[in-house]
């Protein structure tokens, strides 16, 4: 256990970060519909949640305001994220770390220092079937509005399939 981590309870958590290039689209997006969902199934005390970037450009930052739009639009409330930068560091105290496109998921594996940080990092769209062989959710960073609307519905889809699968094991108090 790191010198961060909580102790007792909140410690057996399941501990997932979703890592996008700028932590002001995507990932705040993806970690705000998981929190969520966790909450309103009542498991939210079950689950660690973050959300960072593979770059530093916007650390410190809200989320972009089109994702904040989106994320109201959809009955969501991204107004407390502030962008972080993903640290190598990071993999020890974490059990999965999602990534939006192939891109993050190589830079991803080559911050793991070991195998078994490697095969933490996972694409979002794995976890849905149908969208699985898109691979990649597109970064809406230069679109429009509409876009960002798409990219939320994709991430719902995905991160409700992925909770679809850690919900079991949630209830069941295993990790």
């Amino acid at each position: 256990m790191t010198p961060a981590e909580p102790e007792g309870e909140s410690a057996q958590r399941f501990r997932v970060s979703f890592v996008c290039t700028g932590n002001i689209c995507r990932s705040p997006m993806a970690e705000v519909v998981l929190r969520s969902l966790a909450d309103q199934a009542g498991l939210g005390d079950r689950l660690s949640i973050e959300s960072a970037a593979t770059g530093d450009w916007h650390v410190g930052e809200q989320a972009d305001h089109r994702t904040l739009a989106a994320l109201e639009r959809g009955g969501y409330d991204g107004s407390r994220h502030r962008a972080r930068q993903f640290d190598p560091g990071d993999f020890e105290r974490l059990d999965l770390v999602v990534a939006f496109d192939r891109g993050q998921t190589r830079v991803l594996r080559n911050w793991a220092r070991t195998p078994v940080d490697a095969h933490k990092v996972r694409l979002l769209l794995e976890f849905d079937a149908e969208l699985a062989a898109l691979q990649d959710v597109p970064d809406p960073y230069y679109s429009d509005d509409a876009t960002f609307d798409r990219v939320l519905g994709m991430i719902e889809r995905s991160t409700s399939a992925l909770f679809r699968q850690l919900a079991p094991a949630l209830r069941q108090g295993n990790r």
